[in-house]
């Protein structure tokens, strides 16, 4: 990776506010004041405020600011404004992701090097990183990020021939102004998020944005294995469109299922628009290793494989695990999205058993019932697994699969803090 220090005067004279300050919004304010800028920073919770060690910790006035740069997870209009983004609102001060100033720093430091952004419902982080290691193994310099992994403005700045891949979440889009991708997928739409955005319109729309200041000379890739999406693809004529069936390789050992194969179309159409042949796409395809907590084997044990698919907090992204297997015991729940899995009625005579977890445990298992899945609804997931092992000892099953079709927050700080103590349970059976 050809890299070097951005230049210290590049945001000198301006004035941010950093409100929220998780694994985005801490280094997007240090660099920007690394930068030259004048920082102040907000979080509401005290622990967080007392990291930011060398910043100034205030609620930040509203008057001569640059811009709010606000955590994707903190609301700035529904379901109700936080009321630092409602002053900002008010003020006219706009509000930005770290991503669109990481793009304005990059070109003020005089670098062409070429933007990627992918979003999606689902799919977004495996492709990202599949296309990080397509470009690995043709040696293009290159740094990812963005919603996945290291945030947008902890990146190094690369040199023109190098590429910024960026996962994007739909959070992250409705806060752009200035950032244009060279390079912008839209994977697949389906319901989530809809407390944030309205409704599915409201949604799509900010999916949408991944295309915004695109020119003719940059390049649109649209999934088309779903309805919504297939209508978005007819707005952008000129955008690549790639479905489960465009893949150039019989089959990848890291990437099962037809949703990961629409990954693979959408990483190789983006490799091409990027200049890589197809020999090395395909290599690269090949030696992929996979994500954390998407379909990752943990372990077999008690004659079964052991699948953690933490990062599956909605049913669309559930189904893509369910699909992949023939007999499952399934551990599921958490904070349930809207419709639960209802959704998922046409997987359900692949579940031998169920094992349920955390707050909306009791929703999913009306669901169930209505369904004749059998079912036990254990509390945490240490119970789920040690269940697990008990009923995969007696009966027969293919995988235990931590699939939990909902959101992490009751019990968790994060799906990938979920997916780590499933690792680590699953490593102590054995």
């Amino acid at each position: 990776m050809s890299a070097s220090p951005f230049p210290a005067d590049i945001f000198e004279g301006q004035r941010f506010a950093v409100v929220g300050l998780g694994r985005a919004g801490l280094p997007a304010a240090r660099a920007l004041l690394a930068m030259g800028a004048e920082v102040t920073v907000w979080d509401d919770n005290e622990a967080a405020r007392r990291a930011a060690t060398g910043l100034v910790v205030a609620k930040p006035h509203m008057a001569g600011l640059a811009a709010l740069v606000l955590s994707p997870g903190i609301a700035h209009r529904l379901p109700s404004p936080h009321p630092i983004a409602a002053e900002a609102i008010a003020a006219g001060v706009p509000i930005l992701s770290d991503a669109d100033l990481f793009f304005r720093a990059v070109r003020a430091a005089g670098s062409q090097a070429r933007f990627v952004g992918i979003t999606g419902t689902n799919g977004k982080s495996t492709t990202t990183a599949l296309l990080a290691h397509i470009l690995a193994t043709a040696g293009i310099p290159h740094a990812a990020g963005g919603n996945l992994g290291t945030g947008a403005m902890a990146l190094p700045l690369l040199a023109a021939n190098g590429v910024y891949v960026l996962e994007m979440s739909s959070y992250m889009l409705e806060r752009l102004a200035a950032l244009r991708f060279n390079v912008a997928c839209m994977l697949n739409l389906s319901a989530d998020h809809i407390d944030r955005h309205g409704d599915m319109d409201g949604y799509a729309g900010a999916k949408r944005q991944i295309f915004a200041r695109q020119t003719a000379a940059d390049t649109a890739v649209i999934g088309v294995d779903d309805a919504l999406s297939r209508a978005m693809a007819d707005a952008f004529p000129h955008a690549v469109r790639v479905s489960e069936h465009d893949v150039p390789i019989a089959g990848a050992p890291t990437l099962p299922g037809a949703h990961n194969a629409q990954n693979i179309a959408a990483a190789t159409a983006m490799a091409r628009a990027l200049g890589v042949d197809d020999a090395t796409i395909i290599t690269g395809i090949e030696t992929y290793a996979g994500l954390p907590h998407r379909q990752e084997h943990v372990g077999h044990v008690a004659g079964v494989d052991w699948i953690n698919d933490s990062k599956a907090t909605n049913a669309d992204s559930t189904a893509r695990a369910l699909a992949c297997y023939d007999r499952i015991v399934w551990i599921a729940g958490g904070t349930a999205k809207e419709g639960g899995i209802e959704p998922l009625a046409e997987y359900f005579p692949r579940v031998a058993q169920a094992f349920l977890i955390g707050r909306d445990a009791p929703v999913l298992a009306a669901t169930l019932a209505a369904h004749g899945v059998a079912y036990r609804d254990v509390g945490t997931l240490a119970q789920a697994v040690s269940a697990s092992a008990d009923w995969v000892r007696q009966n027969e099953a293919a995988v235990v699969l931590l699939s939990p079709a909902c959101a992490s927050w009751d019990q968790f700080t994060g799906y990938d803090q979920r997916g780590d103590q499933f690792r680590s349970l699953v490593k102590g059976l054995a």
